[in-house]
């Protein structure tokens, strides 16, 4: 800012007064702007340092979100726990519901792990999550294929019949009028996944026409039967795009070899060379692996690819596989192990529908690359009786008779009951 500076002797007293005045004024101004200054500098200090533990806290609390995720698709309890105490997640059963629904980096087998536990809590939580969906206006087959896709359905029977029973009561909430009761959407929800199964699944051979389809379904609707129509469009709809079922992310196979039903050393007979080797055994979701070494002594990431001998699938919407048999042989005699001696104990593992065929079976050969096993038969031997039936006991329990047939078949008996 610059001033003229007339000379003084040309000033008047009184002009000379205000000049002074002019210039005081001046310097205050100036100083008025550089305190001015200097606060907006301190500001945007302010600001950056915000920024910058803004930025921190963000980082931190996406570290701590994936370190939940993981802790949940290993145990969703903890994981949840782990949110909750982390101020990630509220206690609250709506706010629990919303990031099971959402499923960001969440595990879709371990979603339907907690949504299935029977803690009265995990109760709320199970019925907040199925009303997220909005089932309004969509035919049974839609509902079903949004609500499969949102978790990966339990094997277990108690499980799959109160998620369903949720389910079937949340559809008819929404859609007020299609059926006479909730026992009859329960039942053709069971129906539609069964067919779903039988029409494209590739080691189902009888394929079931509609009239089976109609057929099954008889006097469901509160001791009616369902509209033709209604029925064919379901079929048609199922029969011309099957149920695309979540696939787990890179945790799932981890997860697999977690709390198994049974797992310990066995003998297993060779294919090829008939010698017996010594090999880690693990019964886990309705599938036998073997491997040289343990998980624990080893680690997954260095293993080899495990050999699965795949049984009936308890769900079959999700998975399937050939059958397979045990038989138990004559008393235990003498038998000589390559390296190992001692008492044998056998049980062999085939296809009981056609004997000498092979089993369904996946191997790594040489180069590391995934082949299809050529076993007709696997022969395993214990080191005891009791060990023996322990592990025959827990192979069948895990290939029990798909629990659909059983809750359908209920259902049913419920329906007709009342009529």
């Amino acid at each position: 800012m610059d001033l003229c500076h007339p000379d003084p002797a040309e000033l008047s007293s009184g002009e000379t007064e205000e000049l002074q005045q002019i210039k005081w004024h001046r310097k205050q101004l100036l100083e008025d702007i550089q305190k001015l200054k200097d606060e907006i500098a301190d500001v945007f200090a302010q600001i950056d340092c915000f920024e910058i533990a803004e930025e921190s806290r963000m980082a931190q609390k996406e570290k701590e979100l994936c370190i939940g995720r993981k802790k949940f698709n290993m145990d969703p309890v903890k994981g949840v726990q782990y949110l909750i105490e982390h101020k990630l997640l509220t206690p609250d059963v709506q706010d629990i519901a919303q990031f099971l629904y959402k499923g960001e980096g969440l595990n879709k087998t371990a979603i339907g792990t907690y949504l299935g536990e029977r803690d009265s809590f995990n109760l709320q939580v199970l019925q907040a999550f199925v009303d997220c969906h909005e089932f309004a206006n969509l035919n049974l087959v839609q509902a079903l294929r949004q609500f499969l896709w949102s978790f990966r359905l339990p094997g277990e029977a108690q499980k799959i019949d109160r998620m369903m029973e949720t389910f079937a009561t949340r559809y008819c909430l929404c859609n007020p009028g299609v059926f006479q009761s909730t026992d009859t959407c329960y039942v053709l929800s069971f129906s539609i996944i069964m067919l779903n199964t039988s029409l494209h699944n590739p080691n189902v051979r009888d394929r079931p026409p509609f009239e089976r389809f109609v057929s099954m379904n008889r006097g469901i609707n509160g001791g009616g039967d369902l509209p033709e129509e209604q029925l064919r469009n379901l079929f048609d709809s199922i029969k011309s795009e099957p149920f695309s079922i979540p696939e787990d992310d890179g945790n799932d196979l981890t997860h697999t070899f977690f709390n198994p039903d049974r797992e310990g050393w066995l003998l297993k007979l060779g294919g090829r060379v008939k010698t017996w080797k010594r090999r880690w055994f693990i019964l886990t979701d309705n599938c036998l692996y073997y491997f040289e070494f343990t998980t624990v002594s080893r680690g997954l990431p260095s293993l080899p690819l495990p050999q699965p001998l795949p049984t009936p699938s308890q769900s079959p919407a999700i998975r399937a596989g050939g059958p397979f048999e045990i038989i138990q042989p004559p008393p235990p005699r003498r038998t000589c192990f390559t390296g190992v001696g001692g008492e044998g104990f056998c049980l062999e593992l085939y296809n009981p529908s056609c004997r000498g065929q092979k089993i369904k079976a996946c191997k790594t050969d040489g180069e590391g690359k995934v082949v299809e096993g050529k076993h007709e038969s696997y022969r395993i031997s214990a080191s005891s009786a009791e060990e023996r039936d322990q592990w025959i006991k827990a192979i069948r329990a895990s290939i029990t008779r798909v629990p659909f047939y059983d809750l359908v078949s209920a259902r049913k008996k419920k329906i007709a009951n009342r009529h």
